[in-house]
């Protein structure tokens, strides 16, 4: 591969071919610096180093993506979060700047800057660089850039926050101020853990009353209907019998008022509805129904997610299985149940080595027993309380 020195004036270019290209370059008012980095050029495009980035602006190339990748890859809630993000944060931030110049620097600025203006939350600013990362990684893909410049940002830390959850007594407060025709409802989130959207999306036909489950094909989102979550989130949910009744008594009150509007009834098979068949709006069910509840209960102000959380802790309480747990909450993978509720876990396990005891030895008490050799043999009484650290 070989190039040549052009001089125009007072500036020296370089000319070469690149994939069967030619490019020129501007090189500068000295010929040493010209020569210098032609010979770096050409040095790289016979090693297979050399990359030639294509030319485009962060602000066309966010465009491209968002219309040629995620609008078929992604679920439209998550393209429309993609959009905001890029309209309102990314692209006033790094829209003119040409896609090939942007440095890691450049990506850890915009995060300096999103934290110090402190209008976002640490965990909203995480969330932006979400669809970054991913736009980046398909530039490299498609030959624009040549490494990511968002791989190795430093995200800002976010605060652990507790999670809120019903107690037994306080779920049971609940329902007792809960009106009747949301009584259902309410308590199928707190007997299912489903989230809003796919409660709002139950229907009779996805109940299997013989089997006592319900299978979870689809959510609420802005009024239309959309798929799960994730691939787990498609699952069938074991449901009690006490909720199963419930949910009987409900569908005989559903169908008088079916027969009662007749034609004006919208049938759309919902489980929980307006009288007129229509999807409940999610907004209004937390700030007219919900909040109200629990003002009533006197209880404190939780989210509606948190009854997704109380159903997990009931269980845990009980002591199901992380396993289970997953499956019926729908989470991508385990990993996710025992980072978000393993330390509830604890608590309820407790008494695990006491039943270990009792299996291994019966009920006789052990706990002042110590080996030697093949026997067991008990303390004294008055040689318990032993100085020092013990054995090493």
């Amino acid at each position: 591969m070989k190039g040549c020195i052009v001089k125009k004036g007072k500036r020296y270019y370089i000319k070469y071919r690149f994939r069967g290209q030619q490019i020129w370059k501007a090189a500068g008012t000295r010929k040493v610096d010209a020569e210098r980095m032609l010979v770096e050029i050409i040095s790289k495009i016979n090693n297979g180093q050399y990359f030639e980035p294509k030319k485009i602006t962060f602000a066309e190339f966010a465009k491209k993506w968002l219309s040629e990748y995620a609008e078929g890859a992604v679920k439209p809630s998550t393209l429309e979060s993609y959009e905001y993000i890029f309209r309102v944060h990314l692209i006033p931030f790094f829209g003119e700047s040409e896609l090939a110049t942007i440095t890691p620097e450049d990506v850890q600025t915009y995060v300096s800057l999103k934290r110090k203006e402190g209008k976002l939350s640490p965990k909203t600013i995480n969330n932006t660089l979400v669809p970054l990362k991913e736009m980046f990684k398909h530039a490299v893909r498609w030959g624009y850039l040549r490494e990511n410049p968002a791989a190795y940002v430093e995200k800002p830390r976010v605060p652990h926050k507790e999670m809120d959850f019903l107690t037994h007594e306080e779920v049971r407060l609940f329902l007792e101020h809960t009106p009747e025709e949301y009584y259902a409802l309410f308590l199928t989130a707190i007997m299912t853990g489903m989230r809003r959207g796919e409660l709002l999306a139950m229907k009779w036909g996805n109940l299997d009353w013989n089997r006592g489950q319900y299978f979870v094909k689809e959510s609420l989102y802005r009024g239309s209907f959309i798929e799960p979550k994730s691939p787990k989130s498609r699952r069938a949910i074991n449901l009690a019998p006490t909720l199963l009744e419930t949910l009987r008594q409900h569908k005989l009150k559903q169908d008088v008022e079916r027969l009662i509007l007749g034609p004006d009834y919208q049938e759309l098979d919902l489980i929980f509805c307006t009288k007129e068949g229509k999807p409940l709006d999610p907004d209004n069910l937390v700030k007219r129904v919900f909040h109200r509840i629990l003002d009533a209960a006197g209880i404190r102000r939780i989210r509606f997610h948190d009854l997704r959380h109380t159903y997990a802790s009931l269980l845990i309480a009980q002591g199901e299985s992380p396993k289970y747990i997953q499956n019926q909450l729908g989470h991508a993978s385990i990993q996710t149940t025992l980072d978000r509720y393993g330390h509830l876990m604890p608590d309820a396990h407790k008494e695990a080595a006491e039943r270990l005891d009792k299996s291994l030895f019966g009920p006789t008490k052990l706990n002042h027993f110590i080996p030697s050799g093949r026997k067991m043999v008990e303390i004294p009484e008055k040689n318990r309380k032993i100085s020092g650290s013990g054995p090493t």
